[in-house]
């Protein structure tokens, strides 16, 4: 019998399900927390467990943040049927370097998640992934009108429900979705967009997609959208996910559906706070993604609503796309971007330095919020919890170069952003190192 050590020293520790922050170490004994305190003394920690044989490491987190690892609420692993992109385990990959150790995968794959069959294969593969992988099932089988046996799903290990990438039109069918989800006690998360009102996908319907002579995706077909479905989730009582928002007008209904009791949570992309559809002009098809990059106003409202804590959850909609899919004329390019390694960088460059939120605020939106909304007992990491953490300096620079995905379709290869991954830390063990220092 062997106990396993680690040993993180100086660092700063926030935390906050709590509102720790506090310089102090932070000492993990086979998985948890063990103990936090100025000074840990590791010759008193070893003589309290003689006669066992230990394995110990120490690493040294001075001038760096020490918290709960991130949660991704909104990830593609394209795993079954277009693993070509991105695969379970290359995923974990890239959420591990990007300092996160539990993603929620949706269900947009081939088959789809909405057999307990194809759940299974999920979790069956994910178990040898090197952080937490969860999965919503299809809300709909096949993304058509019929519900799924949301009983059977949830009861076998579904954290939620959702079609993203396809919006649910049918009214009835959705009143009926959330009635069951309440009685379940579990969430939906909703992509917004009404198809309908839509003539190019992935662009915003304004003066850029006029310059390319395109006919976008208007601001309304989302609202119109979110407007019904917080509207549903006042009569049912139901908790839902709006997805991705990116219209300012949504931000504000949210915050007044809110105000009358609905349990209606809004997710944001780094992309959606730090861009605009003007970036489609510099970036082409890697700017392309649904809902669209709006405009100046709507970015400003969605500041706004993450100051204020109408949008709780901050989600990077990692969507890869092989470089010959994207490198396509535009109305033929697949929406979407990878974002797991840059999204950390992304807030605290856009958010915590430009001074909307602290940096305890930031990391809220990524830790304990999503835990809570979704009831996965992470993100925190106080004594006895599970040690899943992350470890970063905040005022380090790098420059986004390389990913750990098989995709690389991003707007932001070359930017240079605050926020350096140091290590990645998952059920107590180092799944992620930036430059690993084992002291025996």
């Amino acid at each position: 019998m062997s106990k396993n050590i680690l040993l993180i020293k100086n660092g700063r520790i926030i935390n906050p399900a709590t509102e720790l922050d506090s310089m102090a170490d932070l000492l993990i004994v086979d998985g948890k927390v063990s103990e936090i305190s100025k000074n840990i003394d590791i010759k008193k920690v070893k003589n309290e467990i003689k006669n066992i044989e230990t394995n110990f490491k120490e690493l040294d987190a001075s001038d760096c943040i020490v918290s709960p690892g991130l949660i991704d609420t909104h990830v593609h692993f394209r795993d079954p049927g277009f693993t070509h992109k991105e695969d379970i385990i290359s995923g974990s990959d890239a959420a591990a370097a990007g300092g996160f150790t539990t993603v929620i995968m949706m269900a947009n794959t081939n088959p789809k998640v909405d057999t307990i069959e194809t759940l299974n294969y999920v979790y069956n593969k994910a178990k040898n992934a090197k952080i937490n992988v969860l999965q919503e099932a299809a809300l709909t089988h096949d993304f058509k009108d019929k519900l799924v046996d949301m009983d059977e799903l949830h009861k076998n290990g579904a954290v939620g429900f959702t079609n993203d990438g396809v919006p649910v039109m049918s009214t009835r069918v959705l009143k009926e979705a959330m009635l069951k989800a309440k009685e379940l006690d579990t969430i939906i998360a909703l992509h917004e967009e009404d198809n309908s009102l839509i003539s190019t996908h992935g662009i915003n319907d304004g003066m850029i997609s006029k310059s390319l002579k395109l006919n976008g995706a208007p601001r309304e077909s989302e609202d119109v959208m979110v407007a019904r479905d917080c509207i549903l989730a006042l009569n049912t009582g139901a908790k839902i996910v709006i997805q991705h928002i990116s219209s300012g007008n949504s931000v504000d209904f949210i915050r007044y559906i809110k105000s009358m009791g609905a349990n209606v949570i809004a997710e944001v992309t780094p992309h959606h706070f730090t861009l605009t559809e003007d970036a489609v002009i510099e970036h082409g098809t890697l700017a392309k993604m649904n809902p669209p990059l709006r405009t100046s106003y709507d970015k400003k409202k969605i500041i706004e609503g993450l100051k204020d804590g109408t949008i709780e959850i901050i989600a990077t909609d990692h969507a890869p796309h092989s470089y010959d899919e994207k490198n396509v004329e535009f109305s033929k390019a697949p929406s979407g971007i990878i974002g797991l390694e840059t999204a950390l960088g992304l807030a605290i460059t856009e958010l915590e330095k430009k001074g909307h939120l602290t940096i305890s605020q930031l990391l809220a939106k990524f830790t304990i919020n999503p835990s809570n909304i979704y009831k996965l007992d992470k993100g925190d990491i106080s004594v006895g919890k599970t040690a899943d953490i992350c470890i970063f300096n905040k005022d380090e620079k790098f420059t986004i170069e390389k990913f750990h995905s098989k995709s690389s379709n991003s707007p932001f290869i070359g930017k240079q952003l605050y926020g350096k991954i140091k290590y990645t830390i998952c059920n107590g063990e180092i799944v992620f190192s930036d430059q690993y220092i084992d002291k025996l």
